[in-house]
């Protein structure tokens, strides 16, 4: 078999296409797109073979993630975080739930309301499913040529969030960040 890494050709993600001039500025930014697309089908697809084993998708995914990272999420504030329909928060939910996953629970002040809870077997894959991606982040800062710092990213990450979003996602990760058991523990 022939070795692929010699056939293999670095694209130059420089240029947006062969045939056509970039606009001024905008060579290097669609270069970084196209990378940010890259790195989000690798960052995602560790969790996707766990997933898998489960008949899950990234939907599932990104609602254990929510619900665990943050116990008693009203399925209100997930429907706006996640921004999608109630429909398909409904379907997927029902899925987690009846495979024991996350449980419902009615809101103390107002039983209205549910609240939502990953389950002990919820909570064990939701840190299934991230541990290969801190690992990915951890390699990927250690390897990254300049500075590397984890505010850097951050800083950068805020900066792509809608700026009228920023305040309500800063406020979202800082009661996680501040309370880092609250999952169950921190991940090294």
């Amino acid at each position: 078999m022939a070795d692929l890494s010699s056939v293999i050709v670095k694209p130059d993600l420089s240029q947006p296409r062969r045939d056509e001039p970039c606009a001024a500025g905008e060579c290097a930014l669609i270069g970084l797109i196209e990378l940010l697309f890259f790195a989000y089908r690798d960052f995602t697809s560790d969790p996707d073979e766990i997933l898998a084993e489960f008949g899950f998708g990234r939907a599932h995914h990104r609602i254990l993630h929510f619900v665990d990272r943050h116990p008693g999420l009203r399925v209100a504030d997930l429907l706006d975080i996640l921004k999608i329909t109630k429909q398909s928060l409904a379907r997927v939910l029902r899925q987690l739930v009846a495979s024991g996953f996350i449980e419902q629970r009615l809101g103390e002040a107002d039983r209205r309301e549910r609240r939502l809870y990953t389950t002990e077997t919820g909570r064990a894959l939701a840190r299934r499913l991230l541990q290969p991606q801190i690992e990915r982040m951890r390699a990927a800062l250690k390897n990254a040529h300049g500075n590397t710092e984890p505010d850097v990213v951050e800083a950068f990450l805020f900066a792509m969030i809608e700026s009228n979003e920023r305040r309500r996602v800063e406020a979202l990760m800082s009661e996680t960040t501040k309370h880092p058991t609250a999952s169950g523990g921190d991940l090294p």
